[in-house]
């Protein structure tokens, strides 16, 4: 049986292209407006962050900021303010390749309201778990907040931030930004089929279900029958 080789990592200036074409998507896509949200992704034992202020409309691969995983800054530029979020999310999940921060009107709707996105809908099952959680409120840019981001990801790859946005990792900047896009969706879902009273809720073996199947996803034929 042969195996498929494993991607070659890409190169600084591919990883600068991809953020940028990321940071301006996000735009696009409605997510973010002005400076507001941030993306970040691994690079030689650190990472590469989008400059604090970033604008979609003129971001310059060149000005992503290279910071180590505690937050020193290698070259120029001043990093994102949430840079300590982000890297705390490197150190405590290796599995995280790319972090996607925004301030998207859904999902910043539903942290004021402090709650989890339930499982209203079987997609849900692709953030990891039953539901979407929302991380405690803490300033923005503080070691408080990257803490309370960090400990609502356990076990998913979402969440919201209370009173603040959702933040989102993934193997790829592509599917972070994807996955960020899908979140706001969700929430918009979410906030609009309770407009109508509280949804049904999908139980814990249904989820579970789903997410047996997702494994199959995409690689072949599904099954008709569970």
């Amino acid at each position: 049986m042969t195996t498929s080789p494993s991607p070659l990592p890409l190169s600084e200036d591919a990883l600068r292209q991809a953020l940028a074409a990321g940071y301006r998507r996000l735009a696009q896509f409605g997510l973010n407006s002005g400076s507001a949200g941030n993306i970040s992704c691994r690079f030689d034992g650190g990472a590469l962050i989008s400059p604090t202020g970033a604008d979609a409309d003129t971001i310059d691969p060149q000005a992503l900021v290279s910071i180590t995983l505690d937050g020193e800054t290698r070259g120029a530029g001043i990093p994102s303010s949430e840079w300590a979020m982000h890297t705390a999310i490197y150190r405590r999940y290796p599995q995280a390749e790319a972090v996607v921060h925004t301030h998207s009107d859904a999902c910043v709707a539903l942290s004021a309201h402090r709650r989890p996105i339930p499982a209203f809908h079987y997609m849900l099952a692709g953030f990891g778990g039953d539901d979407i959680p929302c991380a405690q409120y803490a300033t923005f840019g503080t070691d408080a907040l990257a803490q309370s981001a960090v400990d609502a990801l356990e076990n998913r790859n979402a969440c919201l931030l209370a009173n603040h946005g959702m933040i989102c990792y993934a193997a790829t900047v592509e599917k972070a930004v994807a996955n960020a896009a899908k979140l706001e969706t969700l929430a918009r879902q979410y906030w609009m089929s309770a407009q109508l009273g509280a949804p049904v809720i999908l139980d814990a073996r249904e989820m579970e279900t789903v997410r047996q199947r997702y494994r199959g996803y995409g690689k072949s034929r599904l099954p008709t029958r569970g």
